[in-house]
């Protein structure tokens, strides 16, 4: 999660809404989020419904490229982290409404999932300068993954997520589980290199994947990025390290290893896909960056003292 900065500055009040209409919640929220936004007070120059994924990414970039100091993004992790990019380098800010799935990237800079409280965060919170992770030259938001997670990204029925929500992707993950193999693991990094025995890899910017806070040690706004493993070789052993996590036991830490730097070099044996936010667009060997402070975002503002 973000570190608040109590004398950041405040959010611009004048903003460009682009949606993904195909994201879970995206069709059915896009009016209520026109609505809601400048009931709160935002000029919404003008507010984009946009049907064909494939088309998102030149909205997003024409509208930051057209100006705008604010650019608000509706739609899940995939939609978020494909339009990160078209902000590096640019003087506006990048709001997000979440309406997917898992939407790990919202909870990673502590927005509500909900849609008003969102809305709030938007009208009411406070400009931070973040960090975004990278995979070789590709920029992503929160958190990439090795092993189960791109074995579910590339075989899950079109249009399952919307349908069947997050207790269905669970569902269906664990399905998964029983065609996925260990591999081994080799990380290359300023303390030296380390092979070991992996069920699944995250490479994180942001401390939660699937909706879940898998990586305590990461953080959006640290500098670093973070190389977790989950070790072993027995597929059990990798559903006790889910739900140790999710029941935020102790012993989840006893499952993973850590590795911390500005750049750390992953490799796979055999080499294997790589999700990135949720969407499959990589394979083994990488290099995995953090790229510190490149983009603006809204974030919640600092809660008051206790």
């Amino acid at each position: 999660m973000t570190q608040i900065n109590a004398d950041a500055p405040a959010l611009p009040h004048s903003a460009v809404l682009i949606v993904n209409a195909k994201s879970r919640k995206g069709r059915k929220l896009f009016r209520r989020a026109v609505k809601g936004l400048r009931a709160a007070g935002l000029d919404i120059t003008s507010a984009h419904a946009v049907r064909k994924p494939k088309l998102l990414a030149s909205v997003i970039r024409d509208a930051v490229h057209s100006g705008a100091p604010m650019v608000i993004v509706g739609g899940g992790d995939g939609s978020l982290s494909s339009a990160v990019d078209h902000f590096v380098g640019h003087d506006c800010v990048f709001a997000l409404l979440p309406l997917g799935t898992a939407n790990s990237f919202a909870r990673s800079l502590g927005i509500p999932l909900d849609l008003e409280g969102a809305i709030a965060v938007i009208a009411t919170g406070q400009r931070q300068r973040i960090d975004l992770g990278m995979i070789d030259r590709d920029y992503f938001a929160n958190c990439a993954a090795i092993g189960l997670s791109p074995l579910i990204a590339e075989s899950v029925p079109d249009g399952f997520k919307a349908w069947a929500g997050r207790v269905g992707y669970l569902s269906w993950a664990l399905l998964m589980l029983f065609r996925f193999k260990p591999f081994r693991l080799t990380i290359e990094g300023p303390q030296g290199t380390e092979t070991l025995d992996a069920l699944e890899v995250r490479i994180a910017n942001g401390g939660y994947h699937g909706g879940t806070e898998l990586v305590d040690d990461a953080r959006v706004d640290s500098g670093e990025i973070v190389v977790q493993a989950v070790v072993g070789r027995t597929l059990p052993y990798l559903a006790w390290s889910w739900l140790t996590s999710v029941l935020r036991l102790p012993a989840r830490r006893h499952t993973t290893r850590e590795f911390h730097g500005r750049e750390l070099r992953v490799i796979t044996d055999p080499p294997l896909a790589i999700s990135i936010d949720g969407e499959v667009l990589a394979k083994t060997p990488v290099t995995a960056r953090a790229a510190a402070g490149v983009i603006d975002v809204a974030a919640p503002n600092a809660p008051p003292p206790a």
